[in-house]
């Protein structure tokens, strides 16, 4: 099983001016795609489609941020189909509202990040008996992989009594395209909360699970 990651959004805590100017997002959101190695080459289909919709070359990277909401739109029903028709591929999100995280967690984002994952992927992926963990070299957090991979199996050994073996990957988005696809989740999660784009995210919604972290005040 080949497991895809990557976020929309930083891991900076600065909220005194808005974000994009000079200060952080609100919100960090990751995203997983979860593929059988026989299947990888169908979320890949998808984004040829995309950039065939658009005529561009491959070989141009195209990040989330840079989709029209048509684009991101085609994709979600796409996604969707693709889901519906192999239920074996799965696809999530989680999202977390960076402004009610406490003070003490601010000094060590890596542990948010890695919680975050924690939350999300190792209840779907604890019945594989091997799993490939891909994310972009160019992650926020891709240089503590080896904390994220440790974390993993602590989490899938001793908390779900798992025998999954997890290997670590990262790859260049521009170079996989399930990566570009992953990416592209992220951004329409995380841009349902920053910035209030609804349409594709209501798509997603029929078959793409998003669990919200600190979203409400405890």
């Amino acid at each position: 099983m080949n497991v895809y990651l990557d976020e929309s959004g930083d891991l900076g805590f600065t909220f005194n001016n808005p974000y994009r100017k000079g200060g952080s997002s609100r919100y960090l959101t990751i995203a997983f795609l979860l593929a059988p190695q026989n299947l990888t080459h169908l979320p890949k289909r998808i984004v040829k489609g995309l950039y065939s919709r658009k005529k561009e070359s491959t070989k141009i990277e195209i990040k989330g941020s840079e989709l029209t909401l048509n684009d991101k739109a085609f994709f979600a029903k796409k996604v969707v189909k693709l889901l519906t028709r192999h239920p074996q591929i799965k696809v999530f999100a989680i999202t977390v509202n960076k402004r009610r995280v406490r003070q003490h967690i601010r000094r060590d984002s890596n542990k948010l990040y890695n919680y975050m994952i924690g939350l999300a992927l190792p209840d779907r992926i604890r019945r594989q008996p091997r799993i490939t963990l891909i994310p972009d070299k160019r992650s926020i957090k891709v240089k503590s992989g080896n904390s994220l991979v440790d974390y993993l199996k602590i989490k899938l050994w001793f908390d779900l009594n798992s025998n999954t073996t997890v290997d670590y990957q990262p790859l260049e988005s521009h170079t996989a395209l399930n990566l570009l696809f992953v990416d592209w989740i992220a951004n329409i999660v995380w841009n349902r909360y920053e910035d209030n784009e609804t349409e594709a995210y209501n798509i997603l919604q029929k078959r793409v699970k998003s669990t919200r972290l600190f979203f409400t005040i405890s």
